[in-house]
């Protein structure tokens, strides 16, 4: 999911971006709802498994009345970023439900969340090429709800992926303390430029108001 808004600049420890872009959406893909509020990227691209945590942050109302399991994982997905934004309930690929990297979560990560899936199950599973497999895993690794498990039981060495703990509440507990990781050391940047800031106005020597000769005398 691409963001065309404001954006920050990078640094060693990642960057934000805010798309101010209003958007509509529709939870259960009938009916659009009002423009969405702003919406923030977290990028860290310090993270210590080396891929760069990215986390889309947006105001949103629980989705904890509705109990439609397929309904909440897909607005769930879109807010975090996973999928992509579109009106009533469809993509770039058409809908939403339909789509590769929703059918990855919900017919093997979620599925079974406790199996380690290897790349040339999921491509079975799914019908498609490894490379687009890649695609959607990274962004799930993005945003830490993956977990690697070796692949030494197989006998073949091959690397497989999973829920991290076999849970998404669990799972989530990691991508929510990358994202505060990620915030707090924001603030410590903020602290330090609002110090050279006031640092910057203490030191600058009295600007010098210039002086306009007219005739009759000077202003």
């Amino acid at each position: 999911m691409t963001s065309s808004g404001v954006r920050g600049a990078k640094s060693s420890n990642g960057l934000i971006r805010c798309d101010r872009r209003a958007r509509r959406h529709s939870v259960s893909g009938r009916s659009s709802s009002p423009p969405a509020p702003p919406l923030l990227w977290v990028e860290w691209l310090g993270h210590p498994s080396g891929m760069p945590f990215e986390l889309a942050l947006r105001y949103s109302t629980p989705l904890t009345p509705i109990n439609d399991l397929d309904e909440v994982l897909r607005e769930f997905l879109r807010l975090v970023g996973y999928l992509p934004e579109g009106e009533e309930g469809r993509g770039s690929e058409g809908p939403i439900g339909q789509s590769l990297a929703y059918r990855m979560v919900r017919e093997c990560f979620v599925r079974d969340p406790s199996r380690a899936w290897y790349i040339e199950e999921l491509t079975a599973v799914l019908k498609t090429s490894k490379p687009t497999v890649y695609r959607h895993i990274n962004k799930l690794k993005a945003l830490d709800l993956l977990e690697e498990v070796g692949g030494v039981a197989d006998g073949k060495g091959r690397k497989g992926y999973r829920l991290r703990y076999g849970s998404l509440s669990r799972a989530w507990d990691f991508t929510e303390a990358n994202a505060q990781n990620a915030l707090r050391r924001y603030r410590e940047t903020v602290n330090h430029l609002q110090g050279l800031v006031e640092k910057q106005g203490t030191e600058a020597p009295p600007t010098k108001v210039p002086v306009v000769r007219v005739r009759g005398g000077v202003r």
